[in-house]
Order: C-alpha cells, then structure tokens, then sequence
C-alpha cells in the first residue's frame, strides 16, 4: 500500500530541493529522517515535514504502525514552479530581471512487508475482475 505526499509553490529553486532530494532517495523512512534531521541545507526542513505528512497519510489508509512495515521512499519527485519575475535597478539606468523560482515535491511512500489492508485490496480487484 503506498500513500503520496505533495508540496507545492515552495519558495526555493528546484535545484537546490534536489540536492537534498537525492540524499533520501530509494531509502528507509527511519534512516532518511535522520539525515534529513541533520541536513543544513533548508531544503531538508521542507522535505522533512513533507515525510512526515506521508508516513501520516500512509497511517490513515491502513490504520496500521509503520514500524512494522519497513516503509520505504518508493518515489521523490522535485519540479520546477512558477516563477515570480522582478526587476532590479542596475548602472546605467538599466534593469536586470529577478528570478523568484519556485517547485513543487511529490513523495510516494511505500512498504515492504505486507499489511492486512494490502490483503483487501487485492481482493476486492480480484472480484471486479470476475
């Protein structure tokens, strides 16, 4: 069973998420909080709370503990947002354009061991199918 957290319109570039983003990758939910924890970079005080939003929401779809499940990072996507465009004075009298970037995160998080709701699902498909 998998459940999906999503930030959207967080004010710092996507490249910057990312650099964080790739740390945490493909691993335990345990193990990738405790780096997150002691990340400096501001992109693992979102990605964090945003983990955290999915282990929640992965304990309401099966009313189950996760400790018991080795849940799992199955996905960790970082896009880029919309960007605020402003203009900065410059020598001359001339402007330079500002760039305010933005993007949106998007974890999908997994377990490995089995639950019981996994169990329903897969028999519920079982019958619609027949």
């Amino acid at each position: 069973m998998e459940a999906v957290a999503k930030l959207k319109n967080c004010p710092m570039s996507a490249r910057k998420m990312r650099m964080v983003a790739y740390t945490i990758r493909n691993k335990e939910v345990d193990k990738a909080l405790d780096i997150l924890k002691f990340t400096k970079k501001e992109g693992g005080v979102w990605l964090e709370k945003l983990l955290l939003s999915a282990i929640d929401n992965w304990k309401q779809k099966t009313n189950d503990e996760p400790d018991d499940h080795r849940l799992f990072i199955k996905t960790l996507l970082v896009d880029e947002g919309a960007q605020l465009k402003r203009f900065r004075p410059a020598p001359y009298g001339r402007a330079h354009r500002i760039r305010k970037r933005t993007n949106h995160v998007t974890i999908v998080v997994e377990n490995k061991i089995e639950c019981a709701a996994d169990v329903d699902v897969e028999e519920v498909e079982a019958e619609e199918v027949e």
